[in-house]
């Protein structure tokens, strides 16, 4: 078998190794081609099959006819060591190393039982025979095969990450689970602890990084939303700042809301709680709302901002006559504001309310105030906070969810008339109105304050228990909710 020693003498006389670095093994045709039948050319297999019709030929004549075989004896038993080492080195299996990539849960497929000397490829279920491939995950890969769960093209790093049991690069694996900050529109940092941290809206879910709540920037005043960088906020002239949604329903001049007076009047005397007397209804500036504030002997108002009142003292008040028009900036200019003088003709002279607000954020604000109204219209007693501020809430918290059932109903009608843009466009408005009216209603839910929150908690369970009527009878004797 001295044709076997020339050929590898012929090929290099290199045995073919596997080199591993982290996660890749490959042989040394990196770059060439890979094939199953092995390294040999086109010339050299001839010569191979020349070799072994030989060999054939020699071993049936006999060994005692061939003074070669004898006089070589050494060079055979060379050969056939030869030989065996390299079926050997075919047959030997490197175990598999563990994965490394980032974030995720290991995938653990299932054991691929073969022959010694075969590896079959965990992406298309077929030999992988000689050349390059990959040990990952507990199984061999082509090359090819190993493929990124959002871009599909292959994974070549030497690191990747995983979610569940799909494999991705490390960026593709960002892009898709990272979180990123709605306000900067960048990856939320990590924090010194290597940790990713980030604040979120309790009802909204809006995330945005730490720093934002530190660097100015503005929030809507309705829904409270973080401005985002790429979508601008419309600015009234007292500060603050509307989000678009919100500025969709916003009220801003006394004359706009005197319809939305009417409907909470009427939704009252559903209640059987009729308002009798005629009451002033003003919206007015942030500036004018403090002010009259001042002048009131009594009152109990809600940090840190004011939004509506109940005044009882007679006092001039400058109401907005018309609504601004927004200028360069999204800034509202040509406001036109006239003084209003309020006579004392019963004990409550007005109610003002905070303009710039989304209809159901001042329609709730109104119908809190207007139970103020009908209370001391009805003469009942000096309350403690807690209660008289409780069951106001209690009031425009029933009043929302009059609202959001009225929506509801008015989506089911609108989606079996018509399918046309305008249609469409109405649902999409009347859908975050519910969503922006189910906001106001977990504000009033999770107030924390132990007048309005606490109050509105109590007065609720106790209409929850008594009935409405038999609540107010109750307050109007005691001075304090029924247990």
């Amino acid at each position: 078998m001295g044709w076997l020693h020339k050929i590898f003498k012929g090929s290099g006389g290199r045995v073919p190794e596997q080199h591993n670095n982290g996660n890749h093994r490959e042989y040394p045709n990196y770059y060439g081609p890979s094939t199953s039948g092995g390294m040999w050319s086109g010339r050299e297999n001839e010569d191979i099959d020349h070799a072994i019709a030989l060999s054939l030929l020699e071993e049936n004549q006999g060994r005692s006819a061939i003074d070669y075989s004898i006089d070589n004896g050494h060079q055979l038993e060379d050969d056939e060591q030869l030989a065996r080492a390299i079926q050997e080195s075919l047959n030997f299996q490197y175990p598999p190393r563990p994965p490394q990539y980032g974030h995720g849960n290991i995938y653990q497929p299932v054991p691929v039982h073969f022959p010694m000397g075969f590896r079959i490829c965990a992406g298309c279920n077929t030999e992988i025979g000689h050349g390059r491939f990959l040990n990952c995950l507990n199984a061999y890969w082509h090359p090819e095969c190993f493929r990124c769960h959002s871009c599909n093209l292959p994974i070549s790093d030497y690191e990747f990450s995983m979610s569940g049991n799909y494999p991705f690069h490390t960026f593709c694996y960002k892009e898709c689970h990272h979180p990123k900050c709605d306000v900067c529109k960048h990856f939320i940092p990590t924090n010194p602890a290597g940790l990713i941290e980030y604040r979120a809206h309790p009802f909204w879910i809006q995330k945005y990084c730490p720093s934002h709540e530190h660097d100015g920037t503005p929030r809507c005043c309705s829904c409270e939303r973080m401005e985002p960088r790429d979508t601008g906020f419309v600015g009234l002239n007292d500060g603050r700042k509307l989000c678009l949604e919100c500025l969709d329903s916003v009220i801003m001049d006394t004359s706009e809301c005197q319809s939305l007076y009417r409907e909470i009047k009427a939704f009252y005397e559903g209640l059987n709680m009729k308002v009798d007397q005629e009451v002033p209804l003003l919206l007015v500036e942030r500036q004018a709302l403090n002010e009259a504030r001042e002048g009131e002997k009594h009152g109990h108002y809600h940090m840190p901002e004011t939004r509506g009142l109940c005044l009882s003292e007679e006092q001039t008040v400058s109401s907005i006559l018309r609504r601004p028009r927004f200028g360069r900036g999204n800034r509202a200019v040509d406001m036109i504001t006239e003084p209003f003088k309020l006579t004392r003709r019963c004990e409550v002279t007005a109610i003002l309310i905070l303009y710039g607000l989304p209809r159901l954020l001042t329609g709730s604000i109104l119908a809190h105030e207007m139970m103020h109204a009908w209370m001391r219209l009805q003469g009942f007693r000096t309350l403690s906070q807690d209660v008289e501020e409780g069951i106001c809430q209690v009031l425009a918290h029933m009043w929302l969810h009059s609202e959001l059932s009225s929506i509801s109903g008015s989506n089911v009608a609108s989606s079996s008339s018509s399918s046309s843009w305008r249609t469409s466009k109405m649902e999409t408005r009347s859908q975050f109105d519910k969503k922006l009216g189910e906001f106001f209603k977990h504000q009033i839910e999770s107030d924390r304050s132990p007048v309005y929150g606490d109050g509105f908690r109590a007065g609720q369970q106790a209409v929850h228990k008594y009935g409405l009527r038999r609540t107010l009878d109750h307050i109007r004797m005691t001075g304090r909710f029924p247990y």
